[in-house]
C-alpha cells in the first residue's frame, strides 16, 4: 500500500471514529424498551468504514470509539465491551461478504446478514455475560431487570420458556438489536453514495 493511500485510509478511519464516538454519547430512550436499553447510531460510521476501507478497519473503528467512551461510561466497561463485540460482529460480517464481491447487492446482503448475526450473538452475550456482570458488578438484581421488562408488557417474561431473563432477552433485546442493525443499514445506503468521494481516494 502506497504511503499516500495509507495516509488517506488512516485519515478516513480517524474521521469516522471521531463521528462514531460522538454518536455513542447521543443515546435515545425507546418507549417499548426498559430505560437502561438505549439506541445510538454509533455503528453507522463503522459500517461505512468497513465498506470503504475493509472489514478490519470497521472493527478497529468499533474498538477505538469504545475505548474513547470507556472513561465516561457508567457500566464499569461492561456496556463498552458488549458494544464492541456486537458492533464488531456486525461490521466484520458485512465487510467480509462485501469485499468478497464488491457490488451494491453484496453490500446489502452482507450488512443485513451482519445485522442478523449481531442480533443472534446478542442473546448469549447478554445472557451469559452482560446481565450477570450487571448483577455482580453494579449490584443490579436480576429480579429488578425482569420487572423493568414486565412493566412494559406485563407477564411477557413468562413466555415462551420457563426462564424469565431468557424470555426478556429473546423478545426484547434480540428484536431491538436486529432493528438497530437494520436501521444502520438503511441509513448507510442512503448516505454512502453522497459521502463516497470523501471516503475513497
Amino acid at each position: 500500500m502506497e504511503r499516500k493511500e495509507k495516509t488517506h485510509r488512516l485519515a478516513v478511519a480517524a474521521m469516522l471514529t471521531a463521528i462514531a464516538a460522538v454518536l455513542q454519547f447521543i443515546e435515545l430512550s425507546i418507549p417499548i424498551m426498559p430505560s437502561f436499553v438505549k439506541l445510538d447510531l454509533s455503528d453507522l460510521p463503522a459500517l461505512l468504514g468497513t465498506f470503504a476501507l475493509g472489514p478490519w478497519w470497521g472493527v478497529l473503528i468499533q474498538l477505538v470509539k469504545n475505548l474513547i467512551h470507556l472513561p465516561f461510561g457508567s457500566s464499569a466497561g461492561v456496556g463498552e465491551l458488549c458494544n464492541f463485540l456486537l458492533g464488531g460482529v456486525f461490521v466484520l460480517v458485512a465487510g467480509l461478504i462485501y469485499h468478497n464481491r464488491k457490488t451494491r447487492g453484496s453490500a446489502l446482503l452482507g450488512s443485513v446478514i451482519g445485522a442478523v448475526a449481531m442480533a443472534a450473538v446478542s442473546l448469549p452475550l447478554n445472557y451469559f455475560f452482560v446481565y450477570p456482570a450487571y448483577v455482580a458488578i453494579l449490584q443490579f438484581p436480576e429480579a429488578a431487570i425482569i420487572q423493568a421488562y414486565e412493566a412494559i408488557l406485563g407477564s411477557i417474561a413468562h413466555f415462551p420458556t420457563a426462564n424469565p431473563l431468557l424470555n426478556c432477552l429473546l423478545i426484547f433485546n434480540v428484536t431491538f438489536t436486529l432493528a438497530k442493525g437494520l436501521l444502520n443499514v438503511l441509513i448507510s445506503f442512503l448516505i454512502y453514495k453522497p459521502l463516497s468521494p470523501l471516503l475513497h481516494k
